[in-house]
């Protein structure tokens, strides 16, 4: 599974994984890809750090790289707290209401809430970045559009590539305008922010718009035949989430929800609000209903939504709430049946992708007779 891009960094096979474990992200570097690891949970520079660190320890050598999630322009003086202020009292009533009808604990006296979603806000964006380029990365990749112009310049000085997740071909044309080196193709199937056009229709429509860029297919793969479809598309690697939530090295903390996951078919999943205030693939659960309800208050935008709900998320994950326990994931996990290596999910990638090249070879042998 070798394309240009891949040659280019050095990897074995054009996947590029994305997690927000560093375990999987080192995993997928030593089995060949290009593990990108999520920054969006670390909200203090010191934990990023530290599990960059570990990643220059445990991939081998490998390249790696970052995912951040940062706004192209710049908003200056806002603080968490300002953004608190503008959560309105009535869905603050609607998150503690929709709680107690399903018994969750509240969290113990003093115990932090866990995973805010502060990483949605530039200045802790920009914080991470200044941890980031200290180490190897090859690839910072930006889930929210192009990054600001001078993170785009900070990086290639540093020899690092730059990609962007697109849902059209007009974003894409965006992000090559804003000197983007790699334009993921997100399509409706994906996991987390997606737009509302399907891989198949998007890939080839943002390979067009972007030429010479590479690009990366992203959205329902997650078998070798479905690379191959992606790079005969035009793209010249695939950019792989989901697959690996129910991977051994992924670090979920919660057996229920791995339950649910390998439980889950492909039409298990729902585009909602709930998470972030933007469109985002998830495990449809009580909890993504109660908000697409139309006599619920309807979500917040981002950021606020995020930062409204993440002590109730902490919350039904600390207590594994079934009913209301999900994840962002997109329609491949019906394909998740059961637990197995990072190792295991490349052999069968390769192995699939070269069936699949074997069966269309075979096919234009016939017909060029």
């Amino acid at each position: 599974m070798q394309t240009e891009l891949s040659r280019k960094l050095g990897i074995e096979h054009a996947v590029f994984g994305f997690t927000p474990f560093p375990a999987v992200a080192a995993a997928i570097s030593r089995a060949g890809g290009l593990g990108v690891l999520g920054a969006v949970r670390y909200t203090a520079p010191d934990e990023l750090r530290r599990d960059l660190d570990w990643l220059d320890a445990h991939a081998g050598g490998h390249p790696y790289g970052l995912d951040v999630v940062m706004p192209a322009k710049k908003v200056e003086g806002v603080t968490e707290a300002d953004v608190e202020a503008m959560i309105p009292p009535a869905h603050r009533r609607f998150v503690e209401d929709t709680l107690a009808r399903h018994g969750v604990p509240g969290l113990a006296e003093g115990e932090a809430s866990g995973w805010r979603i502060t990483g949605w806000m530039e200045q802790v964006a920009r914080t991470q970045l200044d941890v980031a380029f200290d180490h190897p990365i090859r690839l910072l990749a930006n889930a929210l559009g192009s990054p600001p112009a001078d993170v785009v310049r900070r990086a290639h000085d540093r020899g690092v590539l730059v990609a962007a997740l697109a849902g059209s071909a007009r974003h894409a044309r965006k992000h090559r305008e804003a000197g983007i080196d790699i334009v993921v193709a997100q399509g409706y199937e994906a996991g987390g922010h997606t737009g509302e056009i399907a891989t198949m229709v998007l890939t080839p429509e943002v390979v067009a718009a972007v030429d010479p860029l590479p690009v990366l297919a992203a959205g329902g793969i997650g078998s070798g035949p479905q690379v191959a479809a992606a790079l005969s598309l035009g793209a010249q690697g695939v950019w792989l989430g989901s697959i690996w939530l129910t991977t051994t090295e992924a670090d979920l903390h919660s057996p229920a929800l791995t339950r649910k996951l390998l439980a889950a078919g492909s039409g298990d999943t729902v585009r909602s609000r709930a998470l972030t205030g933007k469109p985002a693939r998830q495990l449809r659960t009580e909890w993504t209903d109660a908000w697409d309800d139309p006599a619920g208050p309807g979500t917040l935008p981002m950021p606020l939504q995020g930062l409204l709900v993440a002590e109730a998320v902490s919350r039904i994950q600390k207590y594994e709430v079934e009913p209301l326990l999900g994840t962002p994931v997109g329609q491949i996990v019906g394909r998740m049946t059961g637990e197995r290596s990072v190792q295991a999910v490349f052999d069968d990638l390769t192995r699939g992708f070269e069936e699949a090249v074997d069966r269309i070879n075979r096919i234009a042998g016939r017909s060029g007779q």
